[in-house]
């Protein structure tokens, strides 16, 4: 299903989805509300006004897949963007712990980040 690695990003649409929508609408969506392509590997999360269901976009190289969920009691964390805000991006942990209700209240570094030689000082003496 959804691959766990920290270099597939999620991307949450940041207004209310209405939740008949399916592929096409929500491909556009990604197109013109994200400025993403759809078939980039990406996943795409949108979430409806009650906030009781939410849906699923991504593409697992054959086709696109919909995922669609329905909470039986709760609400979903609310992804909506207030002015100013850019596109708000997860990891596919944090998709994990929204999709069984968690609250989107904050980060905490869990690793360092990758390496990179132009981070690297050099100390001599």
């Amino acid at each position: 299903m959804i691959g766990s690695t920290r270099q597939v990003r999620v991307y949450a649409y940041r207004e209310p989805v209405d939740m008949r929508k399916s592929f096409d609408t929500l491909t556009a969506l990604v197109a013109q509300g994200l400025r993403r392509d759809v078939m980039s590997g990406e996943i795409f999360l949108f979430v409806s006004r009650s906030r009781q269901r939410c849906k699923v976009l991504f593409w697992d190289g054959t086709g696109l897949c919909l995922f669609s969920k329905r909470l039986a009691k709760g609400r979903f964390a609310a992804p909506w963007a207030r002015p100013g805000d850019g596109p708000l991006v997860l990891t596919t942990s944090e998709l994990a712990l929204l999709l069984e209700g968690s609250e989107l209240i904050g980060r905490m570094p869990l690793s360092p980040p990758p390496y990179t030689p132009a981070n690297r000082v050099l100390r001599w003496g």
